[in-house]
């Protein structure tokens, strides 16, 4: 047990630390330009302009950290909040290298498969961006190209739809609420389809209470 709390303790002091890292990072960059050019937004403009996000973002902020650190795991979500992208990366890559590695989320080993899975998954991104980077010039008519199109639209759908098949073949009572659920959203109200990072923990809250009605008539 004082191994365990040890390791945790660890994890949340360096997580905090990068977390603090990056965020003054990414605040001395604009700092930076605007102290370099002599140049400095109204402040009128400003909070207006972060009045019109920031309920947003912050609400989809405190929904993610509910949703997906369970998932994650204490090292995961640490890793995975600061480098981002975790609906459309960080998240399936941990839930698919969990799921090969026959653990669950939030064990000692999961914690491992998780933190790994998004370290390899960070370093990779950032090698390919590297080299779209480098290679931009060369390789734009081809990402723009018609062909190409199909493919740059469906990319979530095929994440989110292979990582789907596993997961509702191993329980389908519980995924069908939430599937159902979220086609007929959909199909009523295509607009909502930029709302994933606040309808994910719906689908979320729904099949945690169809998993305990489930359980109470010990029909699962």
């Amino acid at each position: 047990m004082k191994k365990e709390r040890s390791y945790r303790d660890s994890v949340h002091f360096i997580g905090r630390f990068w977390i603090l890292g990056a965020l003054a990072m990414l605040i001395a960059v604009p700092v930076a330009i605007c102290v370099y050019y002599s140049a400095w937004p109204p402040f009128g403009g400003v909070l207006k302009g972060f009045l019109s996000v920031a309920p947003i973002f912050w609400t989809v902020g405190v929904i993610e950290v509910f949703t997906y650190v369970p998932m994650l795991g204490t090292g995961g979500s640490y890793l995975g909040f600061v480098t981002g992208n975790l609906s459309n990366l960080k998240v399936p890559c941990a839930l698919n290298a969990m799921d090969r590695a026959n653990v669950k989320a939030c064990s000692d080993e999961g914690e491992v498969i998780s933190t790994i899975a998004i370290a390899t998954s960070s370093l990779v991104t950032t090698v390919i961006i590297a080299a779209g980077v480098l290679l931009l010039a060369q390789i734009e008519p081809f990402l723009e190209s018609p062909v190409m199109q199909p493919a740059f639209d469906n990319i979530l759908p095929a994440l989110f739809g292979a990582l789907g098949v596993v997961f509702v073949s191993k329980n389908w009572k519980i995924a069908m609420a939430p599937l159902v659920f979220m086609i007929v959203l959909f199909l009523l109200v295509p607009s909502l389809a930029s709302s994933v990072g606040i309808l994910v923990p719906v689908g979320a809250l729904i099949a945690i209470g169809v998993a305990r009605i489930l359980y109470k008539k010990n029909i699962l």
